[in-house]
């Protein structure tokens, strides 16, 4: 059962086994789990529910309106030379899985191993973590993108890189008979992605779930050192602004509610003290697009939002993904202002664009002002430089391609030819001019096997208060290098069963 909280007229109270703050890939995963073993379950999401077949028929515009978090407009202020970061991310039931290009990546062997041997985290080492991943491929129906449903942006791309000696692979989605209309990121008008509002979260209702939309989570009741359930604000106000009360009280908390909020609610409830960890170590995976001109047209709208990645350089912490958004949503980023920029959204049709991302350091926090969450994010010198690679091999592909000049993303620079790209010195081009942008925020609570170091242990449960759990990308240990819904995904279904195997009753 779903209940719509800004339709209340009412506070509202109630019991449960286990309260899950949050619906996206971490919450959903462990409502599924926890209530098809027989839990009382409800699921808290402070969005609205926004049904598929609603959200399948807005305009790119509506959605972002509707679903993601501040209007698509949250970003991570740049500390010394480094950007602004928009990190965009989903607020409604379901979460960002409603609002991600759908790409399922399996953590790298290599992270795991690094989580394994040097953070001591034995049980995420590679052969561990194989049912998890295998759970949850399906569960959300994981399936490479087949060539044939390319866009002309990603074959061109391709084509140069193939030119280059670097080798472009197809990418695995969670999606089931998709034709590849592109608009992943703007929820999905057939119902072909998979997202957990329509795998999970429809296990955990069909198993006895309550989902809560519309519920604002503030704080976490406590009874000593002992989380005793949550309570909050309904948004059942005008325009959804927060009015009524709730308090769930709960046997077991699960905070899945991100690694931008979840920090906030431990923060809230004196956690931290211990490790001084909370809120600290958020990566962001800062990425950059090029856009490429060529003669020829190119609609790249026609295909698959996310086909094909390659990772010819990940020795070197950098990844390339294809990517390509409905043209009116790209129009509003081509450079210039009134007529210039008119002019140059003309363009859209002989555009190709790919994306590539930083393996970053995790120089990001998340902290409170004057009540309100604010995001900060340093790029590491490391970091730096792998910016400065992506931006010029990415121009150099198109470039492969026949590409006649290419967008980078600098603020106030135009169009860029060949040798107008040889000559330009990126190393010199102050880290605040780049447009820069996140989907993918993780570890401001992260695991690990020491109190005085990490905020949960091996199974999710926090060092600092009994009955409390936190499964989202929070716990993430460092920055992965890929797309991370698996990742959540497949983390959520360790803790979820290693809850499930634990007695509900703890010291009171």
């Amino acid at each position: 059962m779903i209940v719509d909280g800004s339709r209340l007229d009412r506070d509202f109270e109630e019991s449960a086994d286990v309260v899950v703050v949050g619906s996206g890939a971490g919450g959903a995963v462990v409502a599924a789990h926890l209530a098809e073993a027989g839990r009382r379950v409800i699921v808290l999401e402070e969005g609205p529910h926004v049904s598929a077949e609603r959200y399948g028929k807005m305009r790119p515009s509506e959605t972002l309106r509707h679903l993601w978090r501040d209007g698509g407009l949250t970003m991570a202020v740049g500390i010394g030379n480094s950007p602004v970061i928009n990190v965009m991310m989903g607020e409604c039931v379901g979460g960002s899985s409603v609002l991600t290009g759908g790409v399922c990546f399996r953590t790298p062997d290599s992270v795991l191993d690094h989580w394994a041997k040097d953070f001591g985290l034995r049980e995420l080492a590679p052969r561990e973590m194989e049912a998890y991943f295998d759970d949850v491929e399906r569960a959300v129906h994981v399936e490479e993108v087949p060539e044939s449903m390319r866009s002309r942006s990603t074959k061109l791309f391709a084509l140069g890189a193939e030119r280059l000696g670097r080798p472009v692979s197809p990418i695995r989605r969670n999606t089931k008979d998709c034709h590849g209309c592109g608009r992943c990121n703007f929820g999905c008008p057939e119902g072909a992605k998979q997202s957990v509002d329509l795998t999970y979260l429809k296990r955990a209702t069909a198993a006895g779930a309550t989902v809560l939309a519309d519920f604002h989570v503030e704080r976490l009741v406590l009874r000593g050192a002992t989380v005793k359930g949550v309570s909050g604000r309904i948004r059942n106000g005008e325009n959804r602004a927060p009015s009524g009360r709730f308090t769930i009280h709960a046997k077991r908390v699960v905070l899945a509610a991100g690694a931008y909020c979840t920090p906030l609610l431990l923060e809230r409830a004196g956690v931290g003290k211990q490790s001084g960890q909370v809120g600290r170590n958020l990566t962001l995976h800062p990425s950059f697009r090029v856009m490429a001109r060529f003669d020829e047209p190119v609609e790249g709208w026609k295909g698959a939002l996310q086909a094909a990645y390659s990772d010819a350089f990940e020795h070197e912490r950098i990844i390339f993904t294809g990517m390509f958004v409905p043209p009116g949503v790209l129009a509003a980023t081509m450079p210039g202002i009134a007529d210039d920029q008119g002019a140059r959204a003309e363009l859209i049709p002989h555009l190709a664009v790919f994306g590539g991302m930083v393996h970053d350091d995790g120089g990001g926090r998340v902290t409170s002002l004057f009540g309100h969450r604010v995001l900060t994010y340093r790029l590491s010198p490391e970091d730096s430089d792998a910016t400065s690679k992506i931006l010029r091999r990415l121009a150099e592909t198109f470039f492969a391609a026949g590409a006649r000049e290419v967008f980078l993303p600098i603020l106030g620079l135009g169009p860029v030819d060949a040798d107008a790209l040889r000559r330009l010195d990126l190393d010199r081009v102050p880290r605040r001019r780049l447009e820069c942008s996140s989907q993918h925020p993780l570890g401001s609570a992260r695991m690990g096997v020491s109190p005085e170091h990490a905020v949960v242990d091996p199974a999710g449960k926090c060092y600092e208060l009994d009955g409390l759990y936190v499964a989202d990308g929070s716990v993430v240990p460092t920055s992965l290098g890929v797309n991370p819904q698996e990742t959540i995904m497949a983390m959520a279904t360790r803790i979820a069963w290693k809850l499930r195997d634990t007695p509900l009753l703890h010291p009171s």
